[in-house]
């Protein structure tokens, strides 16, 4: 009643009597959590946020055992979760790293969480930044070509805040990645465009790469995804027309593709015949294919920002993300 107002201790939620026993004390989550687990958190750590989706295709056999996993996992109040809000059905469960996660992270090697660069409420703003849907589009841009490879295999996956650490002052793309195919090896950097940013602010950035290129040598191809196919000739025509005016166009390879060219298939793949580079207006190249086109191109030295290779834990656990003290 308005008289007798409630306090706010009353709206506490007593403890669920079974949350005791299901969440094991500091000592005994290090036993509690299996390789793939901290596989998990180091993912979630490196991208800010992966839905249970993204997860369950990366790690798990089935998304009935990843919904059951990571549920666990955040009754051992090492993953946090949350849902944005859909004007249609429900949307899955979103997944950031929670503080004691980072702590068993820090713990693996030795240091403090604060040396992890990780904070919890930084953390907890993805779940209202207006980034959010950008950067769920970028994992799952890397989800759909680590399941559906089409021959590829992809060696690295970095965020967007790796990348900004390593080369931010220069060029900043929304991930870097490098795929194999056989004897062929493609780094990349990934411009992710939703359609709502200015095509001559995207095709500004290639300033950035050129200078990327000038000062470290790194001629690493840009491939810039967008929705549609016109959004792709529109921002073909306004990146050659930044690219031509290059000091030197040839140490920036750019190509371009439209997730409209995909068909809807659970099997489709950014590594289909989708990709046209900007210098050329030939047929389409597979992902692997782009490895040919530019003689000129140089890979990301194994030691930048350490080694650090990746692989879903259920199919190479050897190339697992390394420990956050090495800088990923």
């Amino acid at each position: 009643m308005i008289s007798r107002p409630d306090r706010q201790a009353d709206t506490r939620a007593p403890r669920p009597p079974w949350s005791r026993t299901l969440r094991p004390e500091k000592s005994s989550l290090v036993r509690a959590l299996t390789e793939r687990d901290r596989w998990v958190l180091r993912m979630v750590f490196e991208h800010r946020v992966l839905t249970t989706d993204q997860l369950a295709d990366l790690a798990f056999p089935t998304v009935k055992i990843a919904r059951r996993r990571l549920a666990l996992l955040h009754t051992y109040h090492v993953l946090d979760r949350f849902r944005p809000m859909r004007s249609r059905g429900t949307a899955p469960h979103h997944w950031t790293l929670a503080p004691a996660g980072a702590a068993v992270l820090a713990a693996e090697v030795g240091v403090r969480v604060r040396d992890l660069g990780y904070n919890h409420q930084t953390t907890l703003a993805v779940a209202h930044s207006l980034h959010l849907t950008h950067t769920l589009g970028v994992n799952q841009w890397f989800t759909t070509l680590v399941t559906q490879p089409h021959g590829v295999r992809v060696a690295r996956w970095w965020s967007e805040t790796r990348c900004q650490r390593l080369w931010g002052d220069l060029a900043r793309p929304d991930a870097y990645g490098r795929c194999t195919h056989g004897e062929t090896v493609l780094d990349f950097f990934l411009e992710y465009d939703l359609g709502t940013t200015s095509l001559p602010r995207v095709a500004a950035k290639l300033h950035g790469y050129a200078e990327l290129a000038r000062t470290t040598g790194a001629m690493v191809p840009v491939l810039l995804w967008v929705p549609s196919t016109v959004r792709e000739a529109n921002a073909r025509a306004a990146l050659r027309q930044v690219w031509e005016r290059l000091p030197d166009p040839g140490q920036v390879p750019v190509a371009t593709a439209a997730a409209e060219l995909l068909a809807a298939s659970p099997a489709a793949s950014p590594a289909e015949q989708v990709w046209l580079p900007l210098h050329t207006s030939s047929a389409r190249q597979r992902l692997p294919e782009l490895g040919t086109v530019w003689p000129r191109r140089t890979h990301i030295g194994d030691d930048i920002d350490q080694e650090a290779t990746w692989a879903p834990s259920r199919r190479v656990t050897a190339l697992a993300p390394p420990p956050p003290a090495q800088q990923w």
